[in-house]
């Protein structure tokens, strides 16, 4: 994995979760943002729906960015020619490749998905665009058919080649398998389309990496339809700190990114969530939170401020002396060892009174010397 191309799809299969509406202002502002960051490809949605989804396309399109911005087509001529009013360069053409899906959308026959794949990426090379070729539910293909459609797809221009696992079925090794032939099998470059029914998208788009496939989509904090797709967050960083490939991503705006996605979609995410949740870098165990102290390295994989967050120690129900006195240090509070004791069987017992951590605040009062005028204890 010399190389890695990010294809960022927040605007597009991101907008597409349930529930989940960008205004146009929220897509540029999103756009602008990852292109600062250094986000080399973003498909920005989908032309052909035409409103307020053009609207913002063609505003991004004008904005003069660095990243380059894709668009998502179906394969017909008047999606491309929605995709070129937008003023876009790049498109991408899904068509379906698993006998379910073919049966769905063409009755079943593999002829006319050819056909038409072949009509529309001649329609969009002739025009000058640079042309991608998805194929959907690609983990529930038939191998062989799926291998004759991107030789097909390459035969007749396409730059590059998306492997979708579409339902979110596959698993590590599996991919690696089914990536790996594929590769095999065509000299385009190979991109990775993953999906976190199972919560596998992240791993298996690496996998899909490992075999040899050279791009991949990503969301922004997972947002995606269902379950999700593989998240940008814990792509560039595991791309970055276990893999060690260059991306020339600013990964310190990372949590900003998060933010302002979890802004525009309306939805929180789990303190417990990867990379950018506010619990990655926040230690409350006392044997957690000692270590901490000592070295960080002990129980962090990498420090906050690569992502643009700080490390938070919480007292709570399972802290221990050593972080008490820590927090209450960093307040110009010193206690002795009985005093610190006395403090953190309060923290204890107050905790498991209000079911969560503690409050700075809520700290200071059960100091020794504010007990009895308080009333804590």
């Amino acid at each position: 994995m010399d190389y890695v191309n990010i294809n960022d799809t927040t605007l597009r299969d991101g907008e597409q979760a349930a529930g989940i509406v960008f205004t146009p202002d929220e897509k540029i502002s999103l756009a602008v943002l990852m292109d600062a960051m250094g986000i080399p490809e973003l498909e920005v949605g989908i032309p052909a729906m035409g409103g307020s989804e053009a609207q913002a396309i063609t505003t991004i399109a004008k904005l003069g960015l660095k990243t380059d911005l894709l668009g998502w087509n179906r394969a017909n001529r008047s999606d491309i020619e929605a995709s070129i009013a937008c003023g876009l360069r790049r498109v991408h053409i899904s068509i379906p490749v698993s006998e379910v899906q073919i049966q769905a959308k063409f009755q079943g026959n593999c002829r006319v998905v050819l056909e038409r794949l072949q009509d529309t990426l001649n329609f969009a090379l002739d025009r000058g665009l640079f042309v991608s070729v998805g194929a959907e539910d690609s983990s529930r293909a038939v191998e062989s058919f799926l291998l004759d459609v991107a030789g097909s797809a390459q035969d007749w221009g396409a730059s590059r080649f998306r492997f979708c696992d579409t339902v979110g079925i596959l698993d590590p090794a599996t991919t690696t398998e089914k990536v790996g032939k594929l590769v095999q099998s065509v000299s385009i470059p190979i991109e990775m389309h993953t999906h976190n029914d199972f919560g596998l998208a992240t791993a298996n788009a690496l996998a899909g990496l490992q075999a040899g496939a050279t791009s991949v989509n990503t969301t922004v904090n997972g947002l995606g339809e269902r379950a999700g797709n593989a998240a940008l967050e814990e792509m560039v960083m595991a791309l970055k700190q276990l893999y060690k490939v260059k991306l020339d991503i600013n990964t310190r705006r990372l949590r900003e990114l998060s933010q302002l996605v979890v802004t525009a979609s309306g939805y929180q995410l789990p303190p417990w969530k990867a990379i950018v949740g506010d619990n990655a870098f926040a230690h409350e165990s006392g044997i957690h939170a000692h270590g901490v102290l000592k070295n960080p390295q002990t129980y962090e994989p990498f420090a906050p401020e690569e992502i643009g967050m700080e490390r938070r120690l919480v007292v709570g129900k399972h802290s221990g002396r050593h972080l008490v006195s820590n927090v209450l240090g960093q307040h110009g509070i010193t206690l002795d060892r009985e005093e610190a004791q006395f403090v953190l069987e309060a923290v204890r017992n107050l905790s498991v009174q209000m079911k969560r951590s503690l409050t700075v605040d809520e700290l200071l009062e059960l100091v020794p010397n504010r007990r009895v005028s308080h009333g804590i204890i």
